[in-house]
């Protein structure tokens, strides 16, 4: 009986003494203190501190210190992670409609992609997260992918014949690259740099942004702005923490992750010219020159739709063309 009063008042004590504490939650993603995720990130971590008057703190973890994407995207499911961030092509093995938003030339604009991943069509996808222990919050972005690598400026869809190429898991671009006759290999972007400058790959395909701020110019020669297709990101919250929160708690962690994603777009529509400007100073040669039409009705694209619709169906693709008319 001793024993059980002891037990009970020491459970007290802890209770006591944690009552006031903030919750802290950890906020995870594979990009560098300098890339403009980590603003967003940053960012959302003031907004919450901030509307929850200190009762909920973020602590960011850029760089993947907290492991590398697939490990973050675990350790969210897991709870071991609380918020991570990541490219939304990691979740097209599990999740695979959301392969469409990796469709090549699928948003003529920015403004396109935000009015579908903002709409009823990204609601819908982050809801469905719920299936694989994650609360889908919001869809910021990497922005357009373009083509870099050491053999030459990339015009038309030949010159990326033969090039071994690092691809990231979006299942629509390996498809599209292979059909355009180079080798795509997926490779975790932690071991690109070192892939680029050992020549285990000749390419990459990135937005400006993240090549801006890996540095990947200092192993690449050329960049060719090719927008081949729009990059989502997304940010996802572990559910049973999620489920812990109190309502009020749930509306500032739903605002304050659709802000950052506003604030982050922004800056990277703002920030973009620069970054090129900054890559061409470094030593990179970049060509606007792209024939993206050659691209767009060369049958590698039309192909990697027809895919996409056999072994999804035609619906959300005509869901999104009929949003965008």
């Amino acid at each position: 009986m001793k024993k059980l009063v002891g037990l009970l008042a020491g459970a007290m004590l802890l209770a006591t003494s944690t009552a006031g504490s903030a919750l802290e939650l950890k906020f995870a993603h594979p990009a560098p203190p300098t890339d403009l995720q980590n603003e967003l990130a940053k960012h959302f971590a003031k907004q919450v501190e901030e509307k929850t008057k200190g009762e909920i703190t973020v602590a960011v973890y850029p760089h993947g210190q907290l492991g590398d994407d697939q490990q973050i995207l675990n350790g969210t499911r897991a709870g071991i992670i609380d918020i991570g961030m990541l490219g939304l092509a990691i979740m097209n093995g599990m999740q695979p409609e959301t392969a469409v938003f990796d469709l090549p030339f699928i948003f003529a604009s920015r403004q396109d992609a935000y009015k579908v991943m903002d709409g009823p069509v990204g609601k819908k996808m982050l809801d469905d997260m719920s299936k694989f222990g994650l609360k889908g919050l919001s869809f910021p972005e990497n922005g357009y992918r373009n083509i870099t690598n050491n053999r030459g400026p990339v015009r038309v869809p030949a010159d990326v014949d033969g090039i071994k190429i690092r691809t990231n898991t979006s299942v629509p671009l390996n498809a599209m690259f292979a059909e355009l006759g180079a080798n795509p290999q997926m490779l975790p972007i932690a071991e690109l740099y070192t892939a680029l400058e050992t020549s285990v790959v000749d390419a990459q395909e990135h937005p400006i942004n993240v090549t801006h701020s890996f540095r990947f110019d200092e192993v690449q020669k050329y960049l060719s702005l090719s927008q081949h297709s729009y990059s989502a990101v997304f940010i996802s919250m572990n559910l049973n923490k999620w489920n812990m929160l109190t309502p009020e708690q749930q509306e500032i962690i739903q605002q304050a992750a659709q802000d950052a994603t506003n604030f982050q777009r922004n800056l990277s529509i703002e920030k973009e010219e620069g970054f090129i400007s900054d890559l061409e100073k470094r030593g990179m040669e970049v060509n606007r020159d792209v024939n993206k039409a050659a691209f767009q009705e060369h049958s590698a694209v039309s192909n990697t739709w027809k895919v996409f619709n056999d072994q999804n169906g035609p619906e959300l693709i005509n869901e999104i063309q009929a949003l965008l008319k």
